[in-house]
């Protein structure tokens, strides 16, 4: 079975190469698993979209999981085309009619989408270039590929779910950062919305199911979350700061505080106008990035999963104490207040 997996040094492909391997014998299927990503030991090197693909990638592929992409929530649409819609055209030029096609996308294609929310007027009700770029490549790929096809959206990902690893901390990991520096000197989001997060060897598990048995007989979309067992902001709030501060306690460190919640209609109203005007750049460039993840932590509605992630608090708990310590100095470090300036 001749398997090209993009992505492949990133945090689900790393997890989903890993899993593979052990999974393939188990269901009698010799592997023949090719890695592909821009740099890195052990990898086919490819800029996708941006050179021609290796020799090492010509022939028939059995299935191609596409996992590379750019999950920055700032790229404007020349950016998010260059960065995920161009690299899955190439990928699509390997495939033929007897390829199944497994495209990693993300839930929040799926999510609401308002005008009115951070970016969505400039993406189509978007929230940003990322999503709005993942939704196109869903569309490209039903529209371009014409063998088997099965899309695959996780939520927000996070570490394995009983030891919290991951192959980098990126995406929600910020949060985490900004809590204990003193950055994040609110947390913006309805208390009650949903907030769907899941592991990424659950994320995985999903994708390594999709390889390995038989292939759909028309495009089929896995979505992977909670669903109405989704963790709210405020239990999500404190389920990083109660592990942060047993860690912090096991080390004599004094505990955190818990940030206010300021529902997203009040912060942009009334906050961040005070914040352009009264708080220095560094801090005004905080506030827009921690801004990005007011509609991923309070949701109106969790997600309809087909992959049904289980106890997401253990998840979190879990990844927010390996964070802690592989990271003790940040973990460990005194909050800076804000200050305003005069």
């Amino acid at each position: 079975m001749r398997v090209l997996l993009t992505g492949a040094t990133g945090v689900v492909g790393t997890e989903l190469a890993h899993q593979l391997r052990a999974a393939a014998p188990e269901h009698g299927r010799p592997l023949d698993l090719v890695p592909v990503a821009r740099r890195g030991d052990g990898v086919v090197h490819w800029r996708m979209g941006a050179e021609p693909p290796p020799a090492a990638l010509t022939g028939h592929w059995d299935v191609i999981v596409h996992a590379a992409a750019s999950t920055r929530w700032t790229l404007d649409r020349d950016e998010a085309t260059a960065a995920n819609l161009d690299p899955l055209r190439a990928v699509l030029a390997l495939a033929d009619p007897d390829t199944h096609l497994v495209q990693v996308s993300t839930a929040y294609v799926g999510g609401d989408r308002n005008p009115e929310d951070l970016r969505g007027s400039e993406f189509a009700g978007y929230r940003n270039g990322y999503e709005w770029s993942k939704a196109r490549c869903e569309e490209l790929a039903r529209e371009l590929h014409p063998g088997p096809l099965t899309l695959v959206r996780p939520p927000l990902v996070v570490g394995r779910r009983r030891t919290g690893e991951i192959a980098r901390f990126s995406g929600p990991y910020t949060m985490l950062q900004a809590l204990v520096s003193g950055t994040a000197a609110v947390v913006v989001g309805d208390p009650a919305g949903h907030a769907e997060i899941s592991p990424v060897d659950e994320v995985a598990a999903a994708l390594t199911a999709a390889v390995l048995t038989p292939p759909p007989d028309r495009p089929r979309t896995e979505v992977i979350a909670a669903g109405p067992d989704s963790l709210d902001l405020a239990t999500l709030v404190d389920v990083i700061l109660d592990t942060l501060n047993a860690f912090r306690a096991a080390h004599g460190t004094a505990p955190l505080d818990r940030p206010p919640l300021v529902p997203t209609e009040s912060w942009n109203r009334f906050f961040l106008p005070l914040c352009e005007r009264h708080l220095s750049p560094v801090q005004n460039q905080a506030v827009k990035l921690l801004a990005m993840f007011q509609s991923y932590t309070s949701m109106r509605r969790p997600f309809t999963p087909t992959w049904k992630v289980p106890d997401p608090a253990t998840a979190m708990a879990a990844s927010v104490h390996h964070w802690a310590t592989r990271r003790p100095r940040l973990a460990l470090a005194r909050p800076e207040p804000w200050t305003l300036l005069s």
